[in-house]
């Protein structure tokens, strides 16, 4: 299972991304330009599948992350019912109130949306499903 959340925000500011643990920032990146692929210990194999995929496929930065559920927000979304079942699955995100000032908020409008990333990730989305469709 795949499951697509918050894909339209992104920024070149750096120190505009956050994370849910400190030591995270020691590993990945501050500038809230890259798409995220989450997923359990169990879904590591599809993690990197997909995170090899939408690299392939697309121009934007891709990272990613396989750990427990402890880690907050990362089974903030459809897939954690999948990951109760058993099932693989991850969760492609922009990280959302990670970087998103706008998230849930009366900001958060169509304009604050980068098109031109989206339309990269699509690109890269697109690529997935090829390559997912023939394994």
């Amino acid at each position: 299972m795949i499951s697509l959340e918050m894909l339209g925000y992104y920024s070149d500011k750096e120190g505009g991304q956050s994370f849910p643990v400190p030591l995270m920032a020691l590993m990945y990146p501050s500038t809230p330009n890259f798409i995220a692929v989450v997923g359990n210990l169990s879904s590591r194999s599809l993690v990197n599948k997909v995170s090899d995929s939408l690299r392939k496929g697309g121009s934007i930065p891709v990272e990613t992350l396989t750990t427990v559920s402890f880690v907050p927000g990362v089974d903030f979304s459809d897939h954690l019912s999948f990951w109760k079942m058993g099932y693989p699955a991850v969760m492609i995100t922009d990280t959302a109130f990670y970087r998103n000032p706008n998230y849930h908020k009366e900001t958060d409008s169509i304009d604050t949306l980068d098109f031109s990333r989206m339309s990269s990730l699509l690109d890269g989305l697109v690529q997935m499903a090829k390559d997912l469709s023939q394994r």
